[in-house]
């Protein structure tokens, strides 16, 4: 329903009230009634009816401005209320690895959906010049990359995400309280595939280090299992590792391999308003958690 407000500047714009009746779809005797409400409202007369059309009294110039003030508030208001709605029954696609789906993201998604509960999501697994890609086809709205691993495509930095060593608990170097990727070279490698860049192989080749790969298994907790059972030792995530101290042995590895993990977007300006507020969300989260 338009206001009273926004239908008398509509009057003064069109210049008449048959002209401005014909522009909002009203009658021309709605269009009077209304302007006759308002003119009681505020205590005055406002518009001056002339034979040759309108003209603002006195006391309608000095309320124009106010007038025509609210009109915009609202349009302003009703516009947010369209944004806000827009949440309802949207879906936002994330593209994302392992690690951010099974530690980082559960609990954000939890947190997002207590005020807006009616938001869906897909998530889609993969690596990070596969989630580069998906975000440039706009096959998902927000993506999670490695930087070193993407570019020509629009992201913001989320967090530092360190790489430690994990072994069974009767390993040798279990003992020690840090490793160097120079003892681990003659260890059997379980190694996390990260697709066409792995953090750990960038790692071994800085230091001109030759690892001993006897598996290469894209799934975390596989890997996990694997190691429990003897298999091997491998190098993954300190956030993926959370909890798992009494299980294994991990140790800091003194190189620090590592990631940049950023939240990449086609273009931020065409967001779908669900999109552009989860990813808000996102950053304003990890800041507070990194704070």
């Amino acid at each position: 329903m338009i206001s009273r407000y926004t239908v008398f500047c509509q009057v003064i714009k069109a210049g008449s009230f048959t002209q401005a009746a014909e522009e909002l779809g009203y009658s021309q005797s709605a269009i009077s009634q209304i302007i006759k409400a308002l003119e009681q409202e505020l205590g005055t007369v406002l518009i001056h009816r002339k034979k040759d059309g309108l003209a603002l009294t006195n006391d309608g110039h000095q309320y124009f401005p106010y007038l025509q003030g609210i009109s915009v508030a609202e349009k302003n208001l009703q516009e947010k209320q369209q944004e806000i709605k827009g949440l309802k029954n949207s879906t936002i696609r994330i593209g994302t690895f392992t690690s951010v789906s099974r530690t980082l993201l559960p609990p954000l998604i939890k947190a997002f959906k207590l005020e807006y509960p009616a938001v869906n999501f897909v998530i889609r697994q993969g690596e990070y010049t596969s989630i580069a890609e998906w975000v440039r086809n706009n096959e998902v709205d927000l993506g999670f990359v490695h930087t070193a691993a993407v570019s020509d495509i629009e992201l913001q930095v989320l967090y530092q995400d360190v790489m430690a060593a994990i072994f069974p608990k009767e390993h040798p170097l279990a003992e020690q309280k840090d490793v160097s990727l120079s003892q681990l070279t003659s260890e059997p490698l379980i190694l996390l595939d990260e697709g066409t860049y792995s953090v750990t192989l960038a790692a071994f080749k800085q230091q001109e280090l030759l690892p001993k790969i006897e598996y290469e298994v894209y799934d975390d907790y596989s890997i996990i299992e694997m190691i429990r059972q003897g298999l091997g030792f491998s190098i993954m995530y300190q956030r993926v590792l959370l909890g798992m101290e009494e299980e294994l042995v991990i140790r800091p590895i003194r190189e620090r391999p590592e990631r940049t993990v950023a939240l990449a977007w086609r273009n931020k300006e065409t967001l779908s308003y669900a999109a552009r507020t989860f990813a808000e969300f996102i950053v304003h989260a990890i800041k507070e958690e990194t704070d």
